[in-house]
């Protein structure tokens, strides 16, 4: 007789990856937004300068939006292998060594993902509770545009940390094997 808990282990890792997948899929994508905002804000400062309407606020909208975009899209990057990875070394290595190479690099960016997450939670944390408000034209609560780079930086770490996790247990690193499917397939845009 098969017990209750082995047959919801894997229902339970396999909901618990495709919740994941979907987290770092859904903050793709919400960088993505913002970097559609910062061309139509652009656009409208453009136009608005041409009608003599003030626009001196929209260089801070622009600012804020590029770090939401860089820092709510380096979780799926990272997962999908966009990120530069200096990998001459760990290539040569055997696979028993590639891996134990994988493990402590991986730990490595654990240590200092988990270091930039705690200092920009902290950081972040600070400004909501000393009221601090943005030096530009835009007089608004700055925790609000440092909330990216908190929760970006929080979803980095939670792509090392699966990532680990992922080789711990034997498998290809996610970054590799969708490289690998890529250029399977005759894309080799990201290596540009």
């Amino acid at each position: 007789m098969v017990r209750n808990e082995e047959v919801t282990a894997p229902a339970r890792r396999l909901s618990l990856r495709r919740s994941l997948d979907a987290l770092y899929l859904g903050a793709g994508a919400l960088g993505a937004t913002f970097v559609a905002l910062i061309a139509a804000a652009m656009v409208w400062q453009s136009i608005a300068r041409e009608f003599g309407v003030s626009t001196g606020a929209t260089n801070d909208v622009v600012a804020w939006f590029c770090a939401a975009a860089a820092f709510l899209t380096m979780a799926h990057a990272f997962k999908h292998g966009d990120f530069v990875r200096v990998s001459l070394l760990t290539e040569r290595l055997a696979p028993g060594a590639r891996r134990v190479a994988e493990l402590l690099s991986l730990a490595i960016g654990i240590v200092a993902v988990g270091y930039l997450a705690w200092w920009a939670c902290r950081f972040t944390f600070e400004s909501w509770q000393v009221h601090e408000v943005a030096q530009g034209l835009l007089v608004i609560p700055i925790w609000i545009p440092q909330m990216s780079f908190a929760l970006g930086s929080l979803l980095l770490l939670v792509a090392v940390i699966d990532e680990f996790f992922i080789v711990l247990a034997g498998g290809l690193p996610t970054y590799e094997r969708l490289v690998a499917e890529r250029h399977a397939a005759g894309d080799f845009s990201s290596d540009l």
